[in-house]
């Protein structure tokens, strides 16, 4: 690689303490002002993913410095994106419990007090440094009314399904985008992106003053400028499913967005998509003349429902909102609406929005503790090679002479192409081995029996320990593309997990 060439990081490299990052400063440097142009230029996307990873890359590369582990350089890592989240908003909660629920896969209690003292930092440096220039401020609440919790009990339900329309929508689009490269995606990206943003000018950029002008019970100006503007604003109900439109075409303007070369997040365009949804249902309920619902309650309710029911972290959503709004009036609706979507949501589509792009690369990472661990453990640390083979086309005799020189009780039967063909058990041929008479007639492949399950060098441990699950067995062989390779013991796997447990 020259050394010319810049290399752009990503979260699962400094999550892995990638030594080729050490040069933070060219990644970090060149993220932050390919998301300000992606931004800038109308894209439809948000700062707080670039913010997260370079906040991230800052942790894990002042990590590298020191002989730490692991578990500290993950933290280190941590704190700098809930240092990010923290500045941004001005909500040092939200960013300790955005590093707590998304990057975390285990946290103990000594791990809040660098993260609190991270989070603190930022909103300390957000209210020096940025003052008035947060991204997004609320303050005008309308006092929650018990009354109204059947109607955000719905709100959750309905945020929870726009939430799977999201994952899914943008994950096939990205897909989709897969297949086309170089300058034909960027050039696909952009046209699409031009026609939607000149039908509906709300989805240029961020999206940050729609979700105030939606606040403040202006719907009208999302359709500023917009040849539609007419057609929308005839009546009352056109409005709101005008804005209920919007919300959802936003999911297709940030795939295009992002999926066409533009360097971006999903964070805010979840809280515009949420605020759009909310406006629309509080908007079109008060319109029907059922009830008279607060719309900027439900507005800033809906904010957080999206953004747990796509990033599966409801925490991190009640608090940011309660944050932004300064106090926690809504609290008991912030709850409610989060924990539903977030319920809704996992059970229709168990993985997060950040899961399934990594499902999607094939990353090792793992958000469940026990899977975590396994997944750090390689199948090449413990593959044992030391059982003797015994040709198929051999005799008992051939056998015999085997055994007499391993110290296994289990020995692979292969063919001339070192396929795995069977295995024999010591403990299956005890009362024959003995007897010499029947040496030359009996064959090996009249002892062996075939394997009831592999495993092939390329299956991940989680995979492993499922397989030796169903199958019962303490012992299978490994193969690569059908030839033996060697054993693997599930007590030599639970040995290695136990002492990974002990290191982290």
């Amino acid at each position: 690689m020259a050394s010319s060439q810049i290399i752009e990081p990503t979260i699962s490299d400094w999550w892995r303490g990638d030594s080729r990052f050490v040069g933070w400063s060219y990644g970090s440097a060149f993220n932050v002002a390919t998301s300000a142009l992606t931004v800038g230029l109308g894209g439809s996307a948000g700062l707080e993913s670039p913010i997260v990873q370079t906040g991230s890359a800052i942790g894990s590369t002042f990590a590298s410095f020191f002989p730490i582990g692991y578990r500290d350089r993950t933290l280190l890592l941590a704190c700098g994106a809930a240092a990010g989240i923290a500045t941004a908003f001005n909500a040092p909660i939200a960013g300790v419990l955005f590093a707590l629920e998304v990057l975390l896969v285990d946290v103990s209690i000594s791990a809040f007090i660098p993260l609190l003292i991270a989070g603190a930092t930022g909103a300390l440096c957000s209210k020096i440094i940025l003052a008035e220039g947060i991204l997004l401020s609320f303050k005008q609440v309308t006092q929650f009314n018990y009354h109204n919790v059947p109607y955000y009990i719905l709100l959750g339900v309905v945020c929870g399904l726009v939430a799977v329309f999201y994952v899914r929508a943008f994950i096939r689009i990205e897909k989709v985008f897969a297949v086309v490269t170089g300058a034909w995606q960027l050039m696909a990206g952009c046209l699409l992106l031009g026609g939607l943003i000149l039908l509906f000018p709300a989805l240029f950029g961020e999206g940050y003053s729609s979700i105030i002008d939606l606040a403040l019970a202006r719907p009208n100006q999302l359709f500023s400028g917009s040849p539609l503007f007419n057609f929308f604003s005839q009546s009352q109900w056109m409005i709101g499913l005008a804005v209920l439109l919007v919300g959802l075409i936003k999911v297709f303007a940030v795939s295009f967005t992002l999926n066409s070369g533009g360097n971006g997040g999903n964070f805010a365009p979840a809280l515009l998509v949420g605020s759009c949804i909310g406006f629309s249902f509080a908007f079109l309920i008060n319109t029907s003349g059922l009830t008279t619902l607060p719309t900027s309650n439900f507005c800033l309710v809906a904010m957080a429902g999206l953004l747990t029911g796509i990033f599966h972290s409801p925490l991190t959503g009640v608090f940011l909102i309660a944050e932004i709004t300064g106090g926690y009036e809504l609290i008991i609706p912030l709850m409610i609406v989060s924990a539903l979507s977030t319920a809704v949501s996992r059970y229709l589509n168990p993985h997060s929005l950040d899961e399934e792009k990594l499902k999607q690369s094939h990353s090792a990472i793992s958000f469940d503790k026990d899977a975590h661990i396994l997944s750090e453990l390689s199948l090449n640390g413990f593959t044992e090679k030391d059982f003797v083979t015994v040709p198929r086309n051999s005799n008992l005799r051939k056998l015999v002479d085997a055994i007499a020189h391993s110290k296994r009780n289990i020995f692979p039967v292969t063919n001339e192409q070192g396929a795995l063909e069977g295995v024999i058990v010591l403990e299956d041929i005890r009362e024959i081995m003995f007897n010499s008479s029947l040496y030359d007639s009996v064959t090996v492949e009249q002892l062996m029996q075939k394997p009831t399950v592999t495993i092939d060098v390329d299956d991940d441990m989680s995979v492993i320990m499922e397989k030796f699950d169903k199958s019962g067995a303490w012992n299978i062989p490994v193969v690569r593309e059908g030839r033996y390779v060697g054993f693997i013991s599930k007590s030599s796997v639970l040995s290695n997990y136990r002492d990974k447990l002990k290191s982290n």
